[in-house]
């Protein structure tokens, strides 16, 4: 287990947050004292964002695959800051629902940027600032998705998977430096994921996305309010996994009990829901 991080009424820095997770993190971060630097794609909703936190807040429209974009926010976030850097959440995400066969390399790339090299370019963006100071964490949101796979979502899991992976690495390289790099593997939590898909077909080869939201929000039943509080509660107590929701860790459970054949349970269950 990693060392216990100071948070609170330090700066902290939370991609993603126009709604969901990240807007639930960045309000809670602020009612604990921290300055809260924050960014989106979705200028709009960042707005929304930033008018519910009382405290000091920068926001700022940034598309987390821009590297560049990435790093000039990270230099205006170092000139901004109130306080020291205590936290960075890497949590912008997106996904796609199409089988690997009839997917396009476009869909592929869009993912990868976003869930994976958008965590690489803030993590970069922000390490020498933690390692200057000796203090600090790096969270990045996987997702139960980075635990096992599911059909119709290859690029999902295999961006999710990624940055668990280089997360993993990143907390070893990390020993003795005062920095932490935290992997975060939320389960169904209650966010615009599935309405904001690009959406080709789901697991059954349905092709009707509003059924495939409808049956999201059925079994999503973690809050993101809930999931900040999670998140948060686990960064102070120093953990270096932080599982969100019970789904994330039944399904932790079962792929360490079957790490192959863990899907037929899984097919059972959702034949179950679905009924």
């Amino acid at each position: 287990m990693a060392q216990a991080t100071v948070v609170n009424g330090r700066t902290a820095v939370v991609t993603g947050a126009a709604s969901g997770i990240g807007r639930a993190l960045a309000q809670r971060l602020a009612q604990h004292g921290c300055p809260v630097a924050i960014c989106d794609w979705d200028e709009a909703g960042l707005e929304e964002t930033a008018a519910a936190i009382s405290g000091p807040v920068l926001a700022r429209r940034l598309d987390v695959s821009d590297r560049h974009g990435a790093l000039a926010f990270a230099a205006e976030v170092a000139d901004w800051a109130p306080a020291p850097l205590g936290i960075v959440v890497n949590n912008a995400g997106v996904t796609v629902s199409q089988t690997a066969a009839e997917g396009s390399i476009e869909d592929d790339e869009w993912v990868m940027n976003v869930n994976f090299w958008g965590v690489v370019n803030g993590t970069r963006a922000y390490l020498p600032i933690l390692l200057r100071q000796r203090s600090g964490a790096v969270v990045n949101v996987s997702s139960v998705f980075g635990l096992m796979t599911f059909p119709t979502q290859s690029s999902y899991c295999a961006s999710k998977f990624a940055v668990r992976g280089y997360t993993e690495a990143l907390r070893h390289e990390l020993r003795g430096s005062g920095v932490n790099a935290i992997t975060v593997h939320p389960g169904g939590i209650r966010t615009n994921i599935v309405k904001n898909a690009r959406f080709h077909v789901d697991d059954q080869g349905g092709t009707d996305h509003e059924r495939m939201v409808r049956e999201f929000a059925r079994i999503a039943r973690t809050s993101p309010r809930k999931a900040a509080k999670t998140i948060h509660e686990g960064v102070l107590k120093g953990k270096d996994r932080i599982l969100i929701g019970p789904d994330a860790t039944a399904i932790s459970l079962l792929t360490r009990a079957v790490p192959v054949h863990y899907f037929d349970v899984i097919e059972r269950g959702m034949k179950l829901v679905r009924r």
